[in-house]
């Protein structure tokens, strides 16, 4: 099957006075058409670096990406020149960052900000532009988009303010959206509201979605897809059925026993032991092994290969090699219930 987006084998490194830190260290993952992957890890695992770089955002110094492959629609981004990238950048692939305020120029009405991208990417005139901005306006729930399009951010809600975010994200009908936490400062409520937002949205316009989370409840809630991240590595990826019921590595064990449950008692929250490690200085072998709490003496020494447990799941784990012992997954940690 055609994807739409396919990273491949993707390293992105920056310069800091401690040594070169591997942010991203191998990264694959595929995205196709009208569909929405998640990306989940804890943080400084690597997502957000992961995403800026498809849309060619990484700061030069003191980031780079030393090497691998953004493939869309065949196209290598990582080879464009900028001035290239900026015809893709906001009309063929747009984000969506997680704090609106910052987003968002505090000295432009909000209209003028979707009519600036329109105006740039779909050369369509002041007025048509405006005319377009209000539909775009109503679309995303914004009442009373006649009096709203004259406004400045500051005179926003935050959940209004991320409709806007999102309102100037899908201006020129991306093939692609990127989605960078894009409600971890709303509260659960209004989270709800964007996420059945966008999985309107992305009906209506078959946009593909990546979106960037270490919420589990966000991932259920909105992907088709997961792809775990740990250390600047994927560590397992597959659906979300495989994820939440059937997860291989002992890391998304922990992430999932890490979610508070209804029945969930006070002081009951389980965390995974142990930190991340520095990725100026890489484990030689699995990135988890120091934390794992069935790590044998291979997951010190060797990266594990991806093995596949089904047409669409994989996972980086030497648990899952044929000569591994046998270890059940924590019930609780593998998403079911008794």
């Amino acid at each position: 099957m055609d994807f739409i987006l396919e990273v491949k084998d993707l390293h992105i490194s920056f310069d800091t006075y401690a040594g070169e830190v591997k942010a991203v260290r191998g990264v694959d993952f595929h995205l196709r058409k009208g569909e929405t992957l998640a990306i989940v890890g804890e943080s400084g695992s690597g997502k957000s670096v992961t995403s800026k770089s498809i849309m060619r955002l990484i700061p030069d110094p003191p980031g780079r990406i030393v090497k691998g492959e953004v493939l869309f629609e065949g196209k290598d981004l990582v080879k464009l020149r900028e001035k290239e990238m900026q015809t893709i950048r906001g009309s063929e692939i747009s984000m969506i960052f997680q704090d609106p305020m910052t987003s968002l120029n505090p000295t432009m009405t909000v209209g003028k900000q979707i009519v600036e991208g329109l105006v740039k990417h779909q050369r369509l005139g002041k007025i048509e532009a405006k005319q377009r901005a209000l539909e775009l306006l109503k679309l995303v729930g914004i009442p009373n988009p006649e009096i709203r399009v004259n406004q400045y951010p500051h005179q926003f809600s935050g959940g209004m303010r991320q409709r806007v975010v999102i309102a100037v994200a899908l201006a020129c009908n991306p093939k692609v959206l990127i989605a960078d936490e894009p409600t971890t400062a709303l509260d659960v409520t209004i989270q709800a509201q964007i996420l059945d937002l966008m999985k309107d949205l992305q009906k209506q316009m078959d946009t593909a979605i990546i979106i960037i989370t270490h919420d589990l409840g966000v991932v259920a809630n909105i992907a088709q897809r997961v792809a775990v991240m740990y250390a600047g590595n994927i560590i397992e990826t597959g659906t979300v059925d495989e994820i939440f019921y059937q997860p291989k590595h002992p890391y998304t064990w922990g992430l999932l026993a890490s979610m508070p449950k209804l029945h969930t008692k006070k002081g009951e929250l389980v965390a995974i032991a142990g930190t991340p490690p520095d990725l100026v200085s890489p484990p030689l072998g699995c990135s988890f092994a120091p934390r794992c709490p069935y790590v044998m003496e291979v997951c010190v020494s060797y990266m594990p290969d991806y093995k596949k447990s089904s047409r669409t799941q994989y996972a980086a784990c030497w648990l899952q090699d044929e000569r591994a012992p046998k270890i059940e997954p924590p019930w609780e940690a593998a998403g079911g219930s008794k």
